[in-house]
């Protein structure tokens, strides 16, 4: 197998604290201009070097590849971080993971060595799953054709391809033999792939995640993963992929929560009627922000509980610690989304009319939010666990969930 032709290298982090503070300090780095490139709509490429020259894109690969292999619980944290600086940058690197643990699953031992010494190198995956104008979300018609020479042609036409643009690597979700679910990893300059920077989304502004056209793309057969064995027994591949969507709401109801705090601190008039100089004394204002702190409170603490449930199950792996860990995560994704979504909208109620100004974007945060908590409907989850918690019955599996 050969590389990208992108030169790249890369810290390789040791273990979970290190991650850690990477993460925070990283965090703290990209907080500074995450409006700015909201509002002009600056693709992050500097900043997805830094995270990849970081070693953060390598946390999951296996100890026996030279990974850290830090717990789920240090996984879904890294996530929050860096939400809560920016709420697009952090949903890059979401699909990253998820394809790594595809390959740590299903890849064979010549595929884990070349995409692990990969990813560790600070090379990055994109995604190319989902398809417009199919009957639903798993109706995939992205086809592998097996070739006469042993590979493989891929067409498709591929939506929402969060990461593509920024990819060395783009795993791309299609149908092969008998309609079997695999993954093809595709390197993003391969012939036949374009992508187009069509995202125009009211939020997570500058995730690029556009189409991906793939137009009789040759892939070795040494590229291609069969994605279906996952579901053939109990599996996390789910709850994982969904745990990260869960941490980046929850990081972005604190980020937006944050923000209030700052300008209502610094910025805000008291309301007349208060009888206080400052509008931090402001008893109703006092009152409301205790009331959204809690909201982030228990979203911070669902995650926390959820993150550990993955972690237990992955210690002992059976349909029940898949079907507890993927209740738990579906409960820390309801509560998130509600997080978030309302706390990047009550910055407003408690800043006040100056914080409206467009000029400030202080709106990216509920913008941000509400586009990210569509990725998949909340009431799905609350009905699954309903019918767990009444009636015993194990989620389904599959990958979003």
């Amino acid at each position: 197998m050969t590389a990208p032709a992108r030169p790249v290298t890369a810290h390789v982090i040791t273990d979970d604290a290190e991650a850690l503070a990477v993460a925070a300090g990283l965090a703290e780095d990209f907080r500074a201009g995450a409006a700015e490139r909201d509002a002009g709509r600056r693709l992050p490429h500097a900043e997805l070097d830094r995270l990849s020259a970081s070693g953060l894109l390598g946390i999951t690969v296996p100890r026996a590849y030279g990974g850290a292999q830090v717990r789920i619980a240090t996984l879904a944290e890294v996530f929050r971080l860096l939400a809560a600086a920016d709420g697009s940058l952090s949903q890059i690197p979401q699909s990253h993971v998820v394809y790594v643990g595809v390959l740590t699953r299903q890849g064979s031992a010549v595929q884990r060595e070349f995409f692990f010494r990969e990813v560790l190198a600070g090379r990055r995956f994109g995604n190319a799953q989902s398809e417009a104008g199919t009957k639903h979300v798993q109706d995939i018609r992205t086809r592998l054709t097996p070739a006469a020479d042993g590979s493989y042609l891929l067409n498709g036409l591929k939506h929402y391809s969060t990461g593509a643009l920024f990819a060395d690597w783009i795993p791309v979700l299609a149908r092969g033999r008998g309609d079997a679910l695999e993954v093809a990893y595709v390197p993003g300059d391969a012939a036949g792939v374009r992508i187009v920077d069509d995202w125009d989304g009211m939020g997570q502004r500058t995730t690029a995640s556009g189409t991906v056209q793939l137009t009789d793309v040759v892939v070795p057969a040494d590229r291609v993963v069969p994605h279906h064995l996952t579901f053939e027994g109990p599996q996390l591949h789910g709850a994982i992929a969904q745990l990260l969507h869960a941490a980046i709401d929850t990081g972005m109801a604190s980020g937006a929560l944050a923000e209030a705090v700052s300008f209502v601190r610094t910025k805000s008039r008291p309301w007349f009627e208060s009888g206080v100089e400052s509008a931090a004394d402001d008893p109703l204002l006092i009152q409301r922000f205790g009331e959204l702190s809690v909201r982030v409170r228990a979203a911070q603490a669902l995650l926390a509980s959820a993150a550990r449930t993955v972690d237990e199950a992955a210690d002992g792996l059976s349909d029940d610690s898949a079907a507890e860990a993927s209740v738990a995560v579906a409960a820390a994704k309801v509560v998130a989304a509600q997080a978030a979504v309302e706390t990047g909208s009550a910055l407003f109620e408690v800043a006040g009319t100056r914080a409206a100004r467009d000029g400030l974007n202080l709106h990216r945060h509920w913008r941000d939010a509400r586009t990210h908590t569509l990725h998949d409907p909340v009431r799905w989850k609350v009905q699954h666990i309903g019918r767990y918690v009444l009636n015993g019955t194990r989620p389904p599996r599959h990958g979003l969930l």
